[in-house]
């Protein structure tokens, strides 16, 4: 995790100290009204560092991680796990059985063939998207207790589809136990906000259009609760004049290609406005929609080829465009 220099966080006018940082390989932020100088600090300090060791034991990205060692071990060996994997394990499995399988954390195999990062001279081939569809499926998995197995060489875990949300709702915690009224938690627009920003009882925060991205079609006054997006207008690669996203749609083993462009939640945690978003966005927006109005507490948008249709509560928590 890259951090920005924290040994003296200035608070602005309204007295709000912001510092920003790259982890979980996207920009973050963390905005929190406290007097205190001392504590600010050392919420800072426990906060990121909480958050460094988060990543160092999850991320597939690091050949170190814990993650990557179960990965390693795929068709061969058990691995060993702490209390904390076991954890992750368990609402990854709750996870996917909410939402049917559309979460699926075992969809690495598909991430590498999709990579949305790499230049595509041409699309895979159905032999390599059929193979990488093979190794993917949680119900595979092999747990025991205190151990973990994929027992498939070939298949690989990644926490990517709901590690940042899970992340969001610890440093919210975090921040609770320094007595933090106000913060605005971000990790790469999966964000959850306390209180007020200072000048409101709210923090303004932008939706971006999916359809022209970099402008933003509405605002949500966000206050105790958090707000996730999913879409494929920020990570995405073209061929042939033709985008595919990196939201892959486990049933298919393609890219979600149904006309969505976005889906935004509102929720009481992080966790779930983010699997219910990625949920709407691979199911389309009638099913999407009716899919999340069975989960109380929650408020969504969602945005495709033919415009955007809001539940009644998200338009009771939107503010103008500033």
């Amino acid at each position: 995790m890259n951090q920005s220099s924290h040994s003296q966080i200035q608070a602005d006018t309204r007295g709000v100290r912001r510092v920003e940082f790259r982890a979980l390989g996207t920009p973050c932020a963390i905005q929190f009204r406290l007097e205190d100088e001392n504590k600010s600090l050392q919420f800072l300090n426990d906060a990121l560092g909480w958050l460094s060791r988060f990543e160092a034991k999850f991320s597939r990205f690091r050949s170190d991680s814990l993650v990557s060692q179960i990965n390693r071990e795929a068709g061969k060996n058990w691995v060993r796990v702490d209390a904390e994997m076991s954890e992750m394990l368990d609402t990854a499995e709750r996870l996917y059985r909410l939402t049917e399988a559309i979460l699926d954390p075992t969809m690495l195999p598909m991430l590498q063939v999709w990579d949305w990062k790499k230049l595509h001279t041409q699309l895979p081939s159905d032999a390599e998207i059929s193979h990488a569809k093979s190794l993917v499926g949680w119900d595979k998995v092999e747990r025991k207790t205190g151990k973990v197995m994929l027992p498939i060489a070939g298949m690989g875990l990644d926490f990517g589809g709901f590690g940042k949300e899970f992340a969001v709702d610890q440093l919210v915690q975090i921040a609770r136990q320094f007595g933090i009224k106000d913060a605005l938690i971000d990790l790469g627009r999966d964000v959850y906000g306390l209180g007020g920003n200072g000048l409101h009882p709210f923090w303004h925060v932008g939706l971006e259009d999916g359809i022209n991205p970099g402008n933003c079609w509405g605002g949500v006054a966000v206050s105790d609760f958090a707000l996730c997006t999913s879409g494929d207008y920020a990570r995405r690669f073209e061929h042939q004049g033709k985008r595919y996203g990196h939201i892959i749609d486990p049933r298919t083993g393609w890219p979600v290609a149904n006309g969505m462009r976005a889906a935004s939640v509102c929720a009481p945690s992080c966790l779930q406005a983010g699997i219910y978003s990625t949920a709407i966005f691979v199911m389309g927006r009638k099913d999407g929609l009716a899919f999340a109005s069975c989960a109380p507490g929650l408020d969504a948008s969602a945005q495709d080829d033919c415009g955007i249709e809001r539940t009644s509560g998200f338009v009771k928590r939107q503010v103008q465009v500033a």
